[in-house]
């Protein structure tokens, strides 16, 4: 199976399951504050650990999953 094909695959199954897995790459107030709107919708199904970006960056990254419907 391709790399096209597996991603095809995976967005399939994300859209069957009612989710979408997201990496937001943000300040850490501009990720608190998308989480808490998040949050709030219901949509918010799991945020995983932020992750520093290295170096003088200051951003950091996290993953998400939401729920789409």
């Amino acid at each position: 199976m391709t790399t096209r094909e597996q991603a095809y695959a995976r967005a399939n199954q994300q859209r069957a399951a009612g989710y979408v897995e997201i990496w937001i790459i943000a300040q850490p107030s501009e990720i608190a504050c998308m989480v808490r709107v998040a949050s709030a919708s219901g949509r918010l199904v799991y945020l995983g650990p932020p992750q520093s970006m290295g170096g003088n960056d200051t951003r950091q990254r996290r993953y998400l999953r939401l729920r789409t419907r």
